[in-house]
C-alpha cells in the first residue's frame, strides 16, 4: 500500500468546512439556515469564489444532523463539534466519498483509503481517523517488508551438496545452505 498522508486528509476538510462556514456565515445577518445555503448554492459569484461548494453542499445535505440545537441556523458551535469530531473520531466513508477530494489529498490516496476503508477502520465503529490511518500504513509496510524479506530468503538461499574447497569432518553435514550474494553468485 502507498504511504498514505491521512493528516491531509483531515486537515484539508476541517479547514474547508470553517472557511465554507466563515464565507457563508457572514453573508446573510439571519445566519447560515437551510434556505440561505440553498440560495448560495445558486449564487454564481460565490461559486466562482473558491470557498468551497463541496463543502457548502455538504453543510446543506448534512444540514438536519449538523442543527444540534434544532433553531434552523448553522452556529460556529455547531461547526466546531463536527470539525472536533473529525478530528478526534474520524470520518465516515460518505464523509471521505463527499469531501476527500476538495481536502487537497490526491484522487489515489482517497481512493485507496475508501478501497481498505474496513481494514483501516480497526476498532470498526464506522469511523476512519488519523490514527487508523496512520497505524494501518505503518502495518502495510511492515507486512510488505516481510514479504521482500521472505524473497530474498528463498531466492538468495541455495542449498548445495558438499564443497570441493571444504574438508568435511563429524560436525558437518554434506547438505548445507549458502546464502548468495545480490547478483546470484555464490558468498
Amino acid at each position: 500500500m502507498a504511504n498514505l498522508s491521512a493528516s491531509s486528509l483531515f486537515a484539508g476538510v476541517n479547514a474547508g468546512i470553517n472557511n465554507s462556514y466563515a464565507v457563508l456565515s457572514n453573508l446573510y445577518s439571519d445566519g447560515l439556515t437551510q434556505k440561505n445555503l440553498t440560495k448560495a448554492m445558486t449564487n454564481q459569484n460565490l461559486l466562482t469564489s473558491g470557498y468551497g461548494t463541496t463543502f457548502a453542499s455538504y453543510l446543506s445535505q448534512n444540514f438536519g444532523k449538523l442543527d444540534k440545537n434544532s433553531d434552523g441556523t448553522l452556529s460556529s458551535k455547531e461547526i466546531s463539534k463536527l470539525t472536533d469530531q473529525i478530528a478526534t473520531r474520524g470520518m465516515t466513508r460518505e464523509q471521505i466519498t463527499s469531501l476527500g477530494a476538495m481536502s487537497g489529498i490526491s484522487a489515489n490516496t482517497q481512493a485507496t483509503i475508501l478501497d481498505h476503508f474496513n481494514d483501516i477502520d480497526s476498532n470498526h465503529d464506522g469511523y476512519v481517523s488519523n490514527a487508523e490511518v496512520q497505524a494501518y500504513t505503518f502495518q502495510s509496510k511492515l507486512e510488505n517488508q516481510k514479504i521482500r524479506d521472505r524473497n530474498n530468503m528463498i531466492n538468495k538461499t541455495s542449498l548445495f551438496y558438499g564443497d570441493d574447497n571444504k574438508d568435511y569432518n563429524d560436525t558437518t553435514s554434506l547438505l548445507s545452505y549458502k546464502w548468495l550474494q545480490e547478483n546470484n553468485e555464490k558468498s
